[in-house]
């Protein structure tokens, strides 16, 4: 299988020195088109109260999604990612833990800053695009 490339031009910010590409660019195959996580567990119970607690249950849950296609990190195309309060600490907590779960993996990546998730207590939602292996 061809790899993902993954683009930083020199005509646009370094984006590698953050933790994403600018430009991912895919062979022909099949992506799958993964919905937002959210701290939503999937045998219920309490959500986390913290910002870096839900953040920990999203990746449990993208992992989950990675494992469910066969697919690793490595695989991922574009995230898109959502958080209320956005801010450079909280920046700071979504993309040191996004950092470690993709492993030096530098998927093109969208943070935007929203009011509202689904729910009141929802701080962090995380949807993906992940090209899914042969």
């Amino acid at each position: 299988m061809n790899p993902i490339a993954r683009i930083n031009p020199t005509t646009l910010p370094d984006a590698a020195s953050a933790g994403y590409a600018q430009i991912s660019v895919v062979p022909p195959g099949p992506l799958a088109f993964v919905s937002g996580q959210v701290a939503w567990r999937r045998v219920g119970g309490a959500k986390p109260g913290t910002l870096s607690e839900q953040t920990d249950t999203v990746i449990e849950n993208l992992s989950a999604a990675l494992e469910a296609l066969a697919a690793r990190p490595s695989d991922i195309v574009q995230l898109r990612i959502y958080v209320t309060d956005l801010r450079a600490e909280t920046q700071d907590i979504v993309m040191g833990k996004l950092a470690a779960f993709l492993d030096g993996t530098l998927p093109s990546l969208t943070g935007v800053g929203v009011v509202n998730l689904a729910a009141p207590d929802l701080q962090i939602e995380i949807e993906m695009v992940v090209r899914i292996p042969d």
